[in-house]
């Protein structure tokens, strides 16, 4: 019987060994899964807003009054391409470099077709200032970056956990034109508000 019962002893000390390990495991894993979302929630947080920042900075110098813009005929789809100077040529690659970013990251392919809505959207307002003043650019233009901007903003939220926004708050209330926003409005919107002209820099 005590042979018997120093058996008994052992396998279950072993047993509590075994699963108490188990349980540590397990317990470790899971912390090492959320720390590593928390990691790349936090990644994607953050060059989702290098990309917002990116393209609102481009369209406020699109509609400073000195931009100096050119446009060429996209040689695949069919919309202008536009080309800076000396002075804008940092907030075009400042774009180009935050959508590459943006296209590593992304974990749904939702976010990488809203953001590239994003990208057309402020090019072909920058390919309207090539031919026009700021206040003459399209309102529809600077609609379509509204709406593109909502759903990429969206997309993202819905990446890093967060609940989606109910409604448009940059196409409520009143607006100049038919429903649409004026260009002042855009500018607004742009982070051009209070900014005096020739001034901007890119953000580092």
């Amino acid at each position: 019987m005590d042979v018997v019962s120093t058996l008994v002893t052992a396998v279950a000390a072993l047993i509590g060994v075994l699963v108490g390990g188990w349980i540590t495991i397990r317990n470790q894993d899971r912390q090492w899964q959320r720390e590593h979302a928390r990691q790349w929630r936090d990644i994607r947080l953050s060059t989702y807003t290098e990309f917002v920042s990116a393209y609102r900075e481009y369209v406020a110098f699109a509609l400073e009054p000195t931009a100096n813009i050119m446009v060429r005929q996209h040689p695949r789809v069919p919309e202008l391409m536009p080309f800076f100077d000396g002075a804008g040529r940092p907030y075009k690659e400042r774009l180009e470099a935050a959508m590459a970013s943006m296209r590593l990251v992304c974990e749904s392919d939702a976010s990488k077709l809203a953001a590239s809505r994003v990208v057309s959207a402020v090019r072909q307002i920058a390919a309207a200032r090539s031919t026009t003043s700021a206040d003459a650019v399209d309102p529809a233009l600077f609609a379509e970056l509204y709406a593109a901007q909502y759903d990429f903003i969206n997309t993202a939220r819905a990446e890093v956990g967060l609940t989606a926004l109910t409604s448009n708050p940059l196409l409520t209330g009143e607006s100049s034109l038919n429903g649409f926003p004026s260009s002042s409005e855009a500018r607004e919107v742009a982070g051009q508000e209070n900014v005096a002209p020739g001034h901007r820099t890119p953000a580092q």
